[in-house]
């Protein structure tokens, strides 16, 4: 018989940088799950990925056990990465802070595909567009 689940957090933490520290501590803690094992955990899988933001869905356990589902960064993210920004820009349709090409905007939807809402690398790529558009930043052709 399959373990009942008591909790489901969702986390966006630094690859390799997670702490028993706020926001992981609060989070786990009072649901009583092993917030060290959790971070010793999550900081191995991720390490391959430092400095970027990785998305976890945490699955807590009736016995205090977890299990854990990394997702992709966030598409601003991933954007900014590429752009060689800091942020976005507060008026996008006034200020752009930036551009990337046709083709960086195509590996960023080709990694994104698994957690969009489409299976279509063309309606990933447009949905890709859009928050690079409203982060102030160009592609160029």
């Amino acid at each position: 018989m399959p373990k009942k689940v008591v909790a489901f957090v969702k986390l966006a933490l630094i690859a390799g940088k997670a702490t028993p520290a706020p926001p992981i501590g609060p989070a786990l803690g009072q649901h009583g799950a092993n917030i060290v094992m959790f971070c010793k955990d999550y900081n191995a899988r991720t390490a391959d990925k430092a400095g970027l933001v990785i998305p976890v869905d945490i699955s807590i356990y009736e016995d205090r056990s977890f299990s854990f589902i990394l997702k992709t960064s966030p598409a601003s993210v991933l954007i900014s990465k590429a752009a060689g920004i800091t942020k976005g820009s507060s008026s996008p349709n006034l200020t752009k802070v930036g551009s990337i090409s046709v083709t960086q905007l195509k590996e960023i939807a080709k990694v994104k595909l698994q957690d969009l809402n489409t299976n279509n690398l063309n309606k990933a790529m447009l949905i890709i567009k859009g928050t690079a558009s409203n982060m102030g930043i160009d592609i160029d052709n």
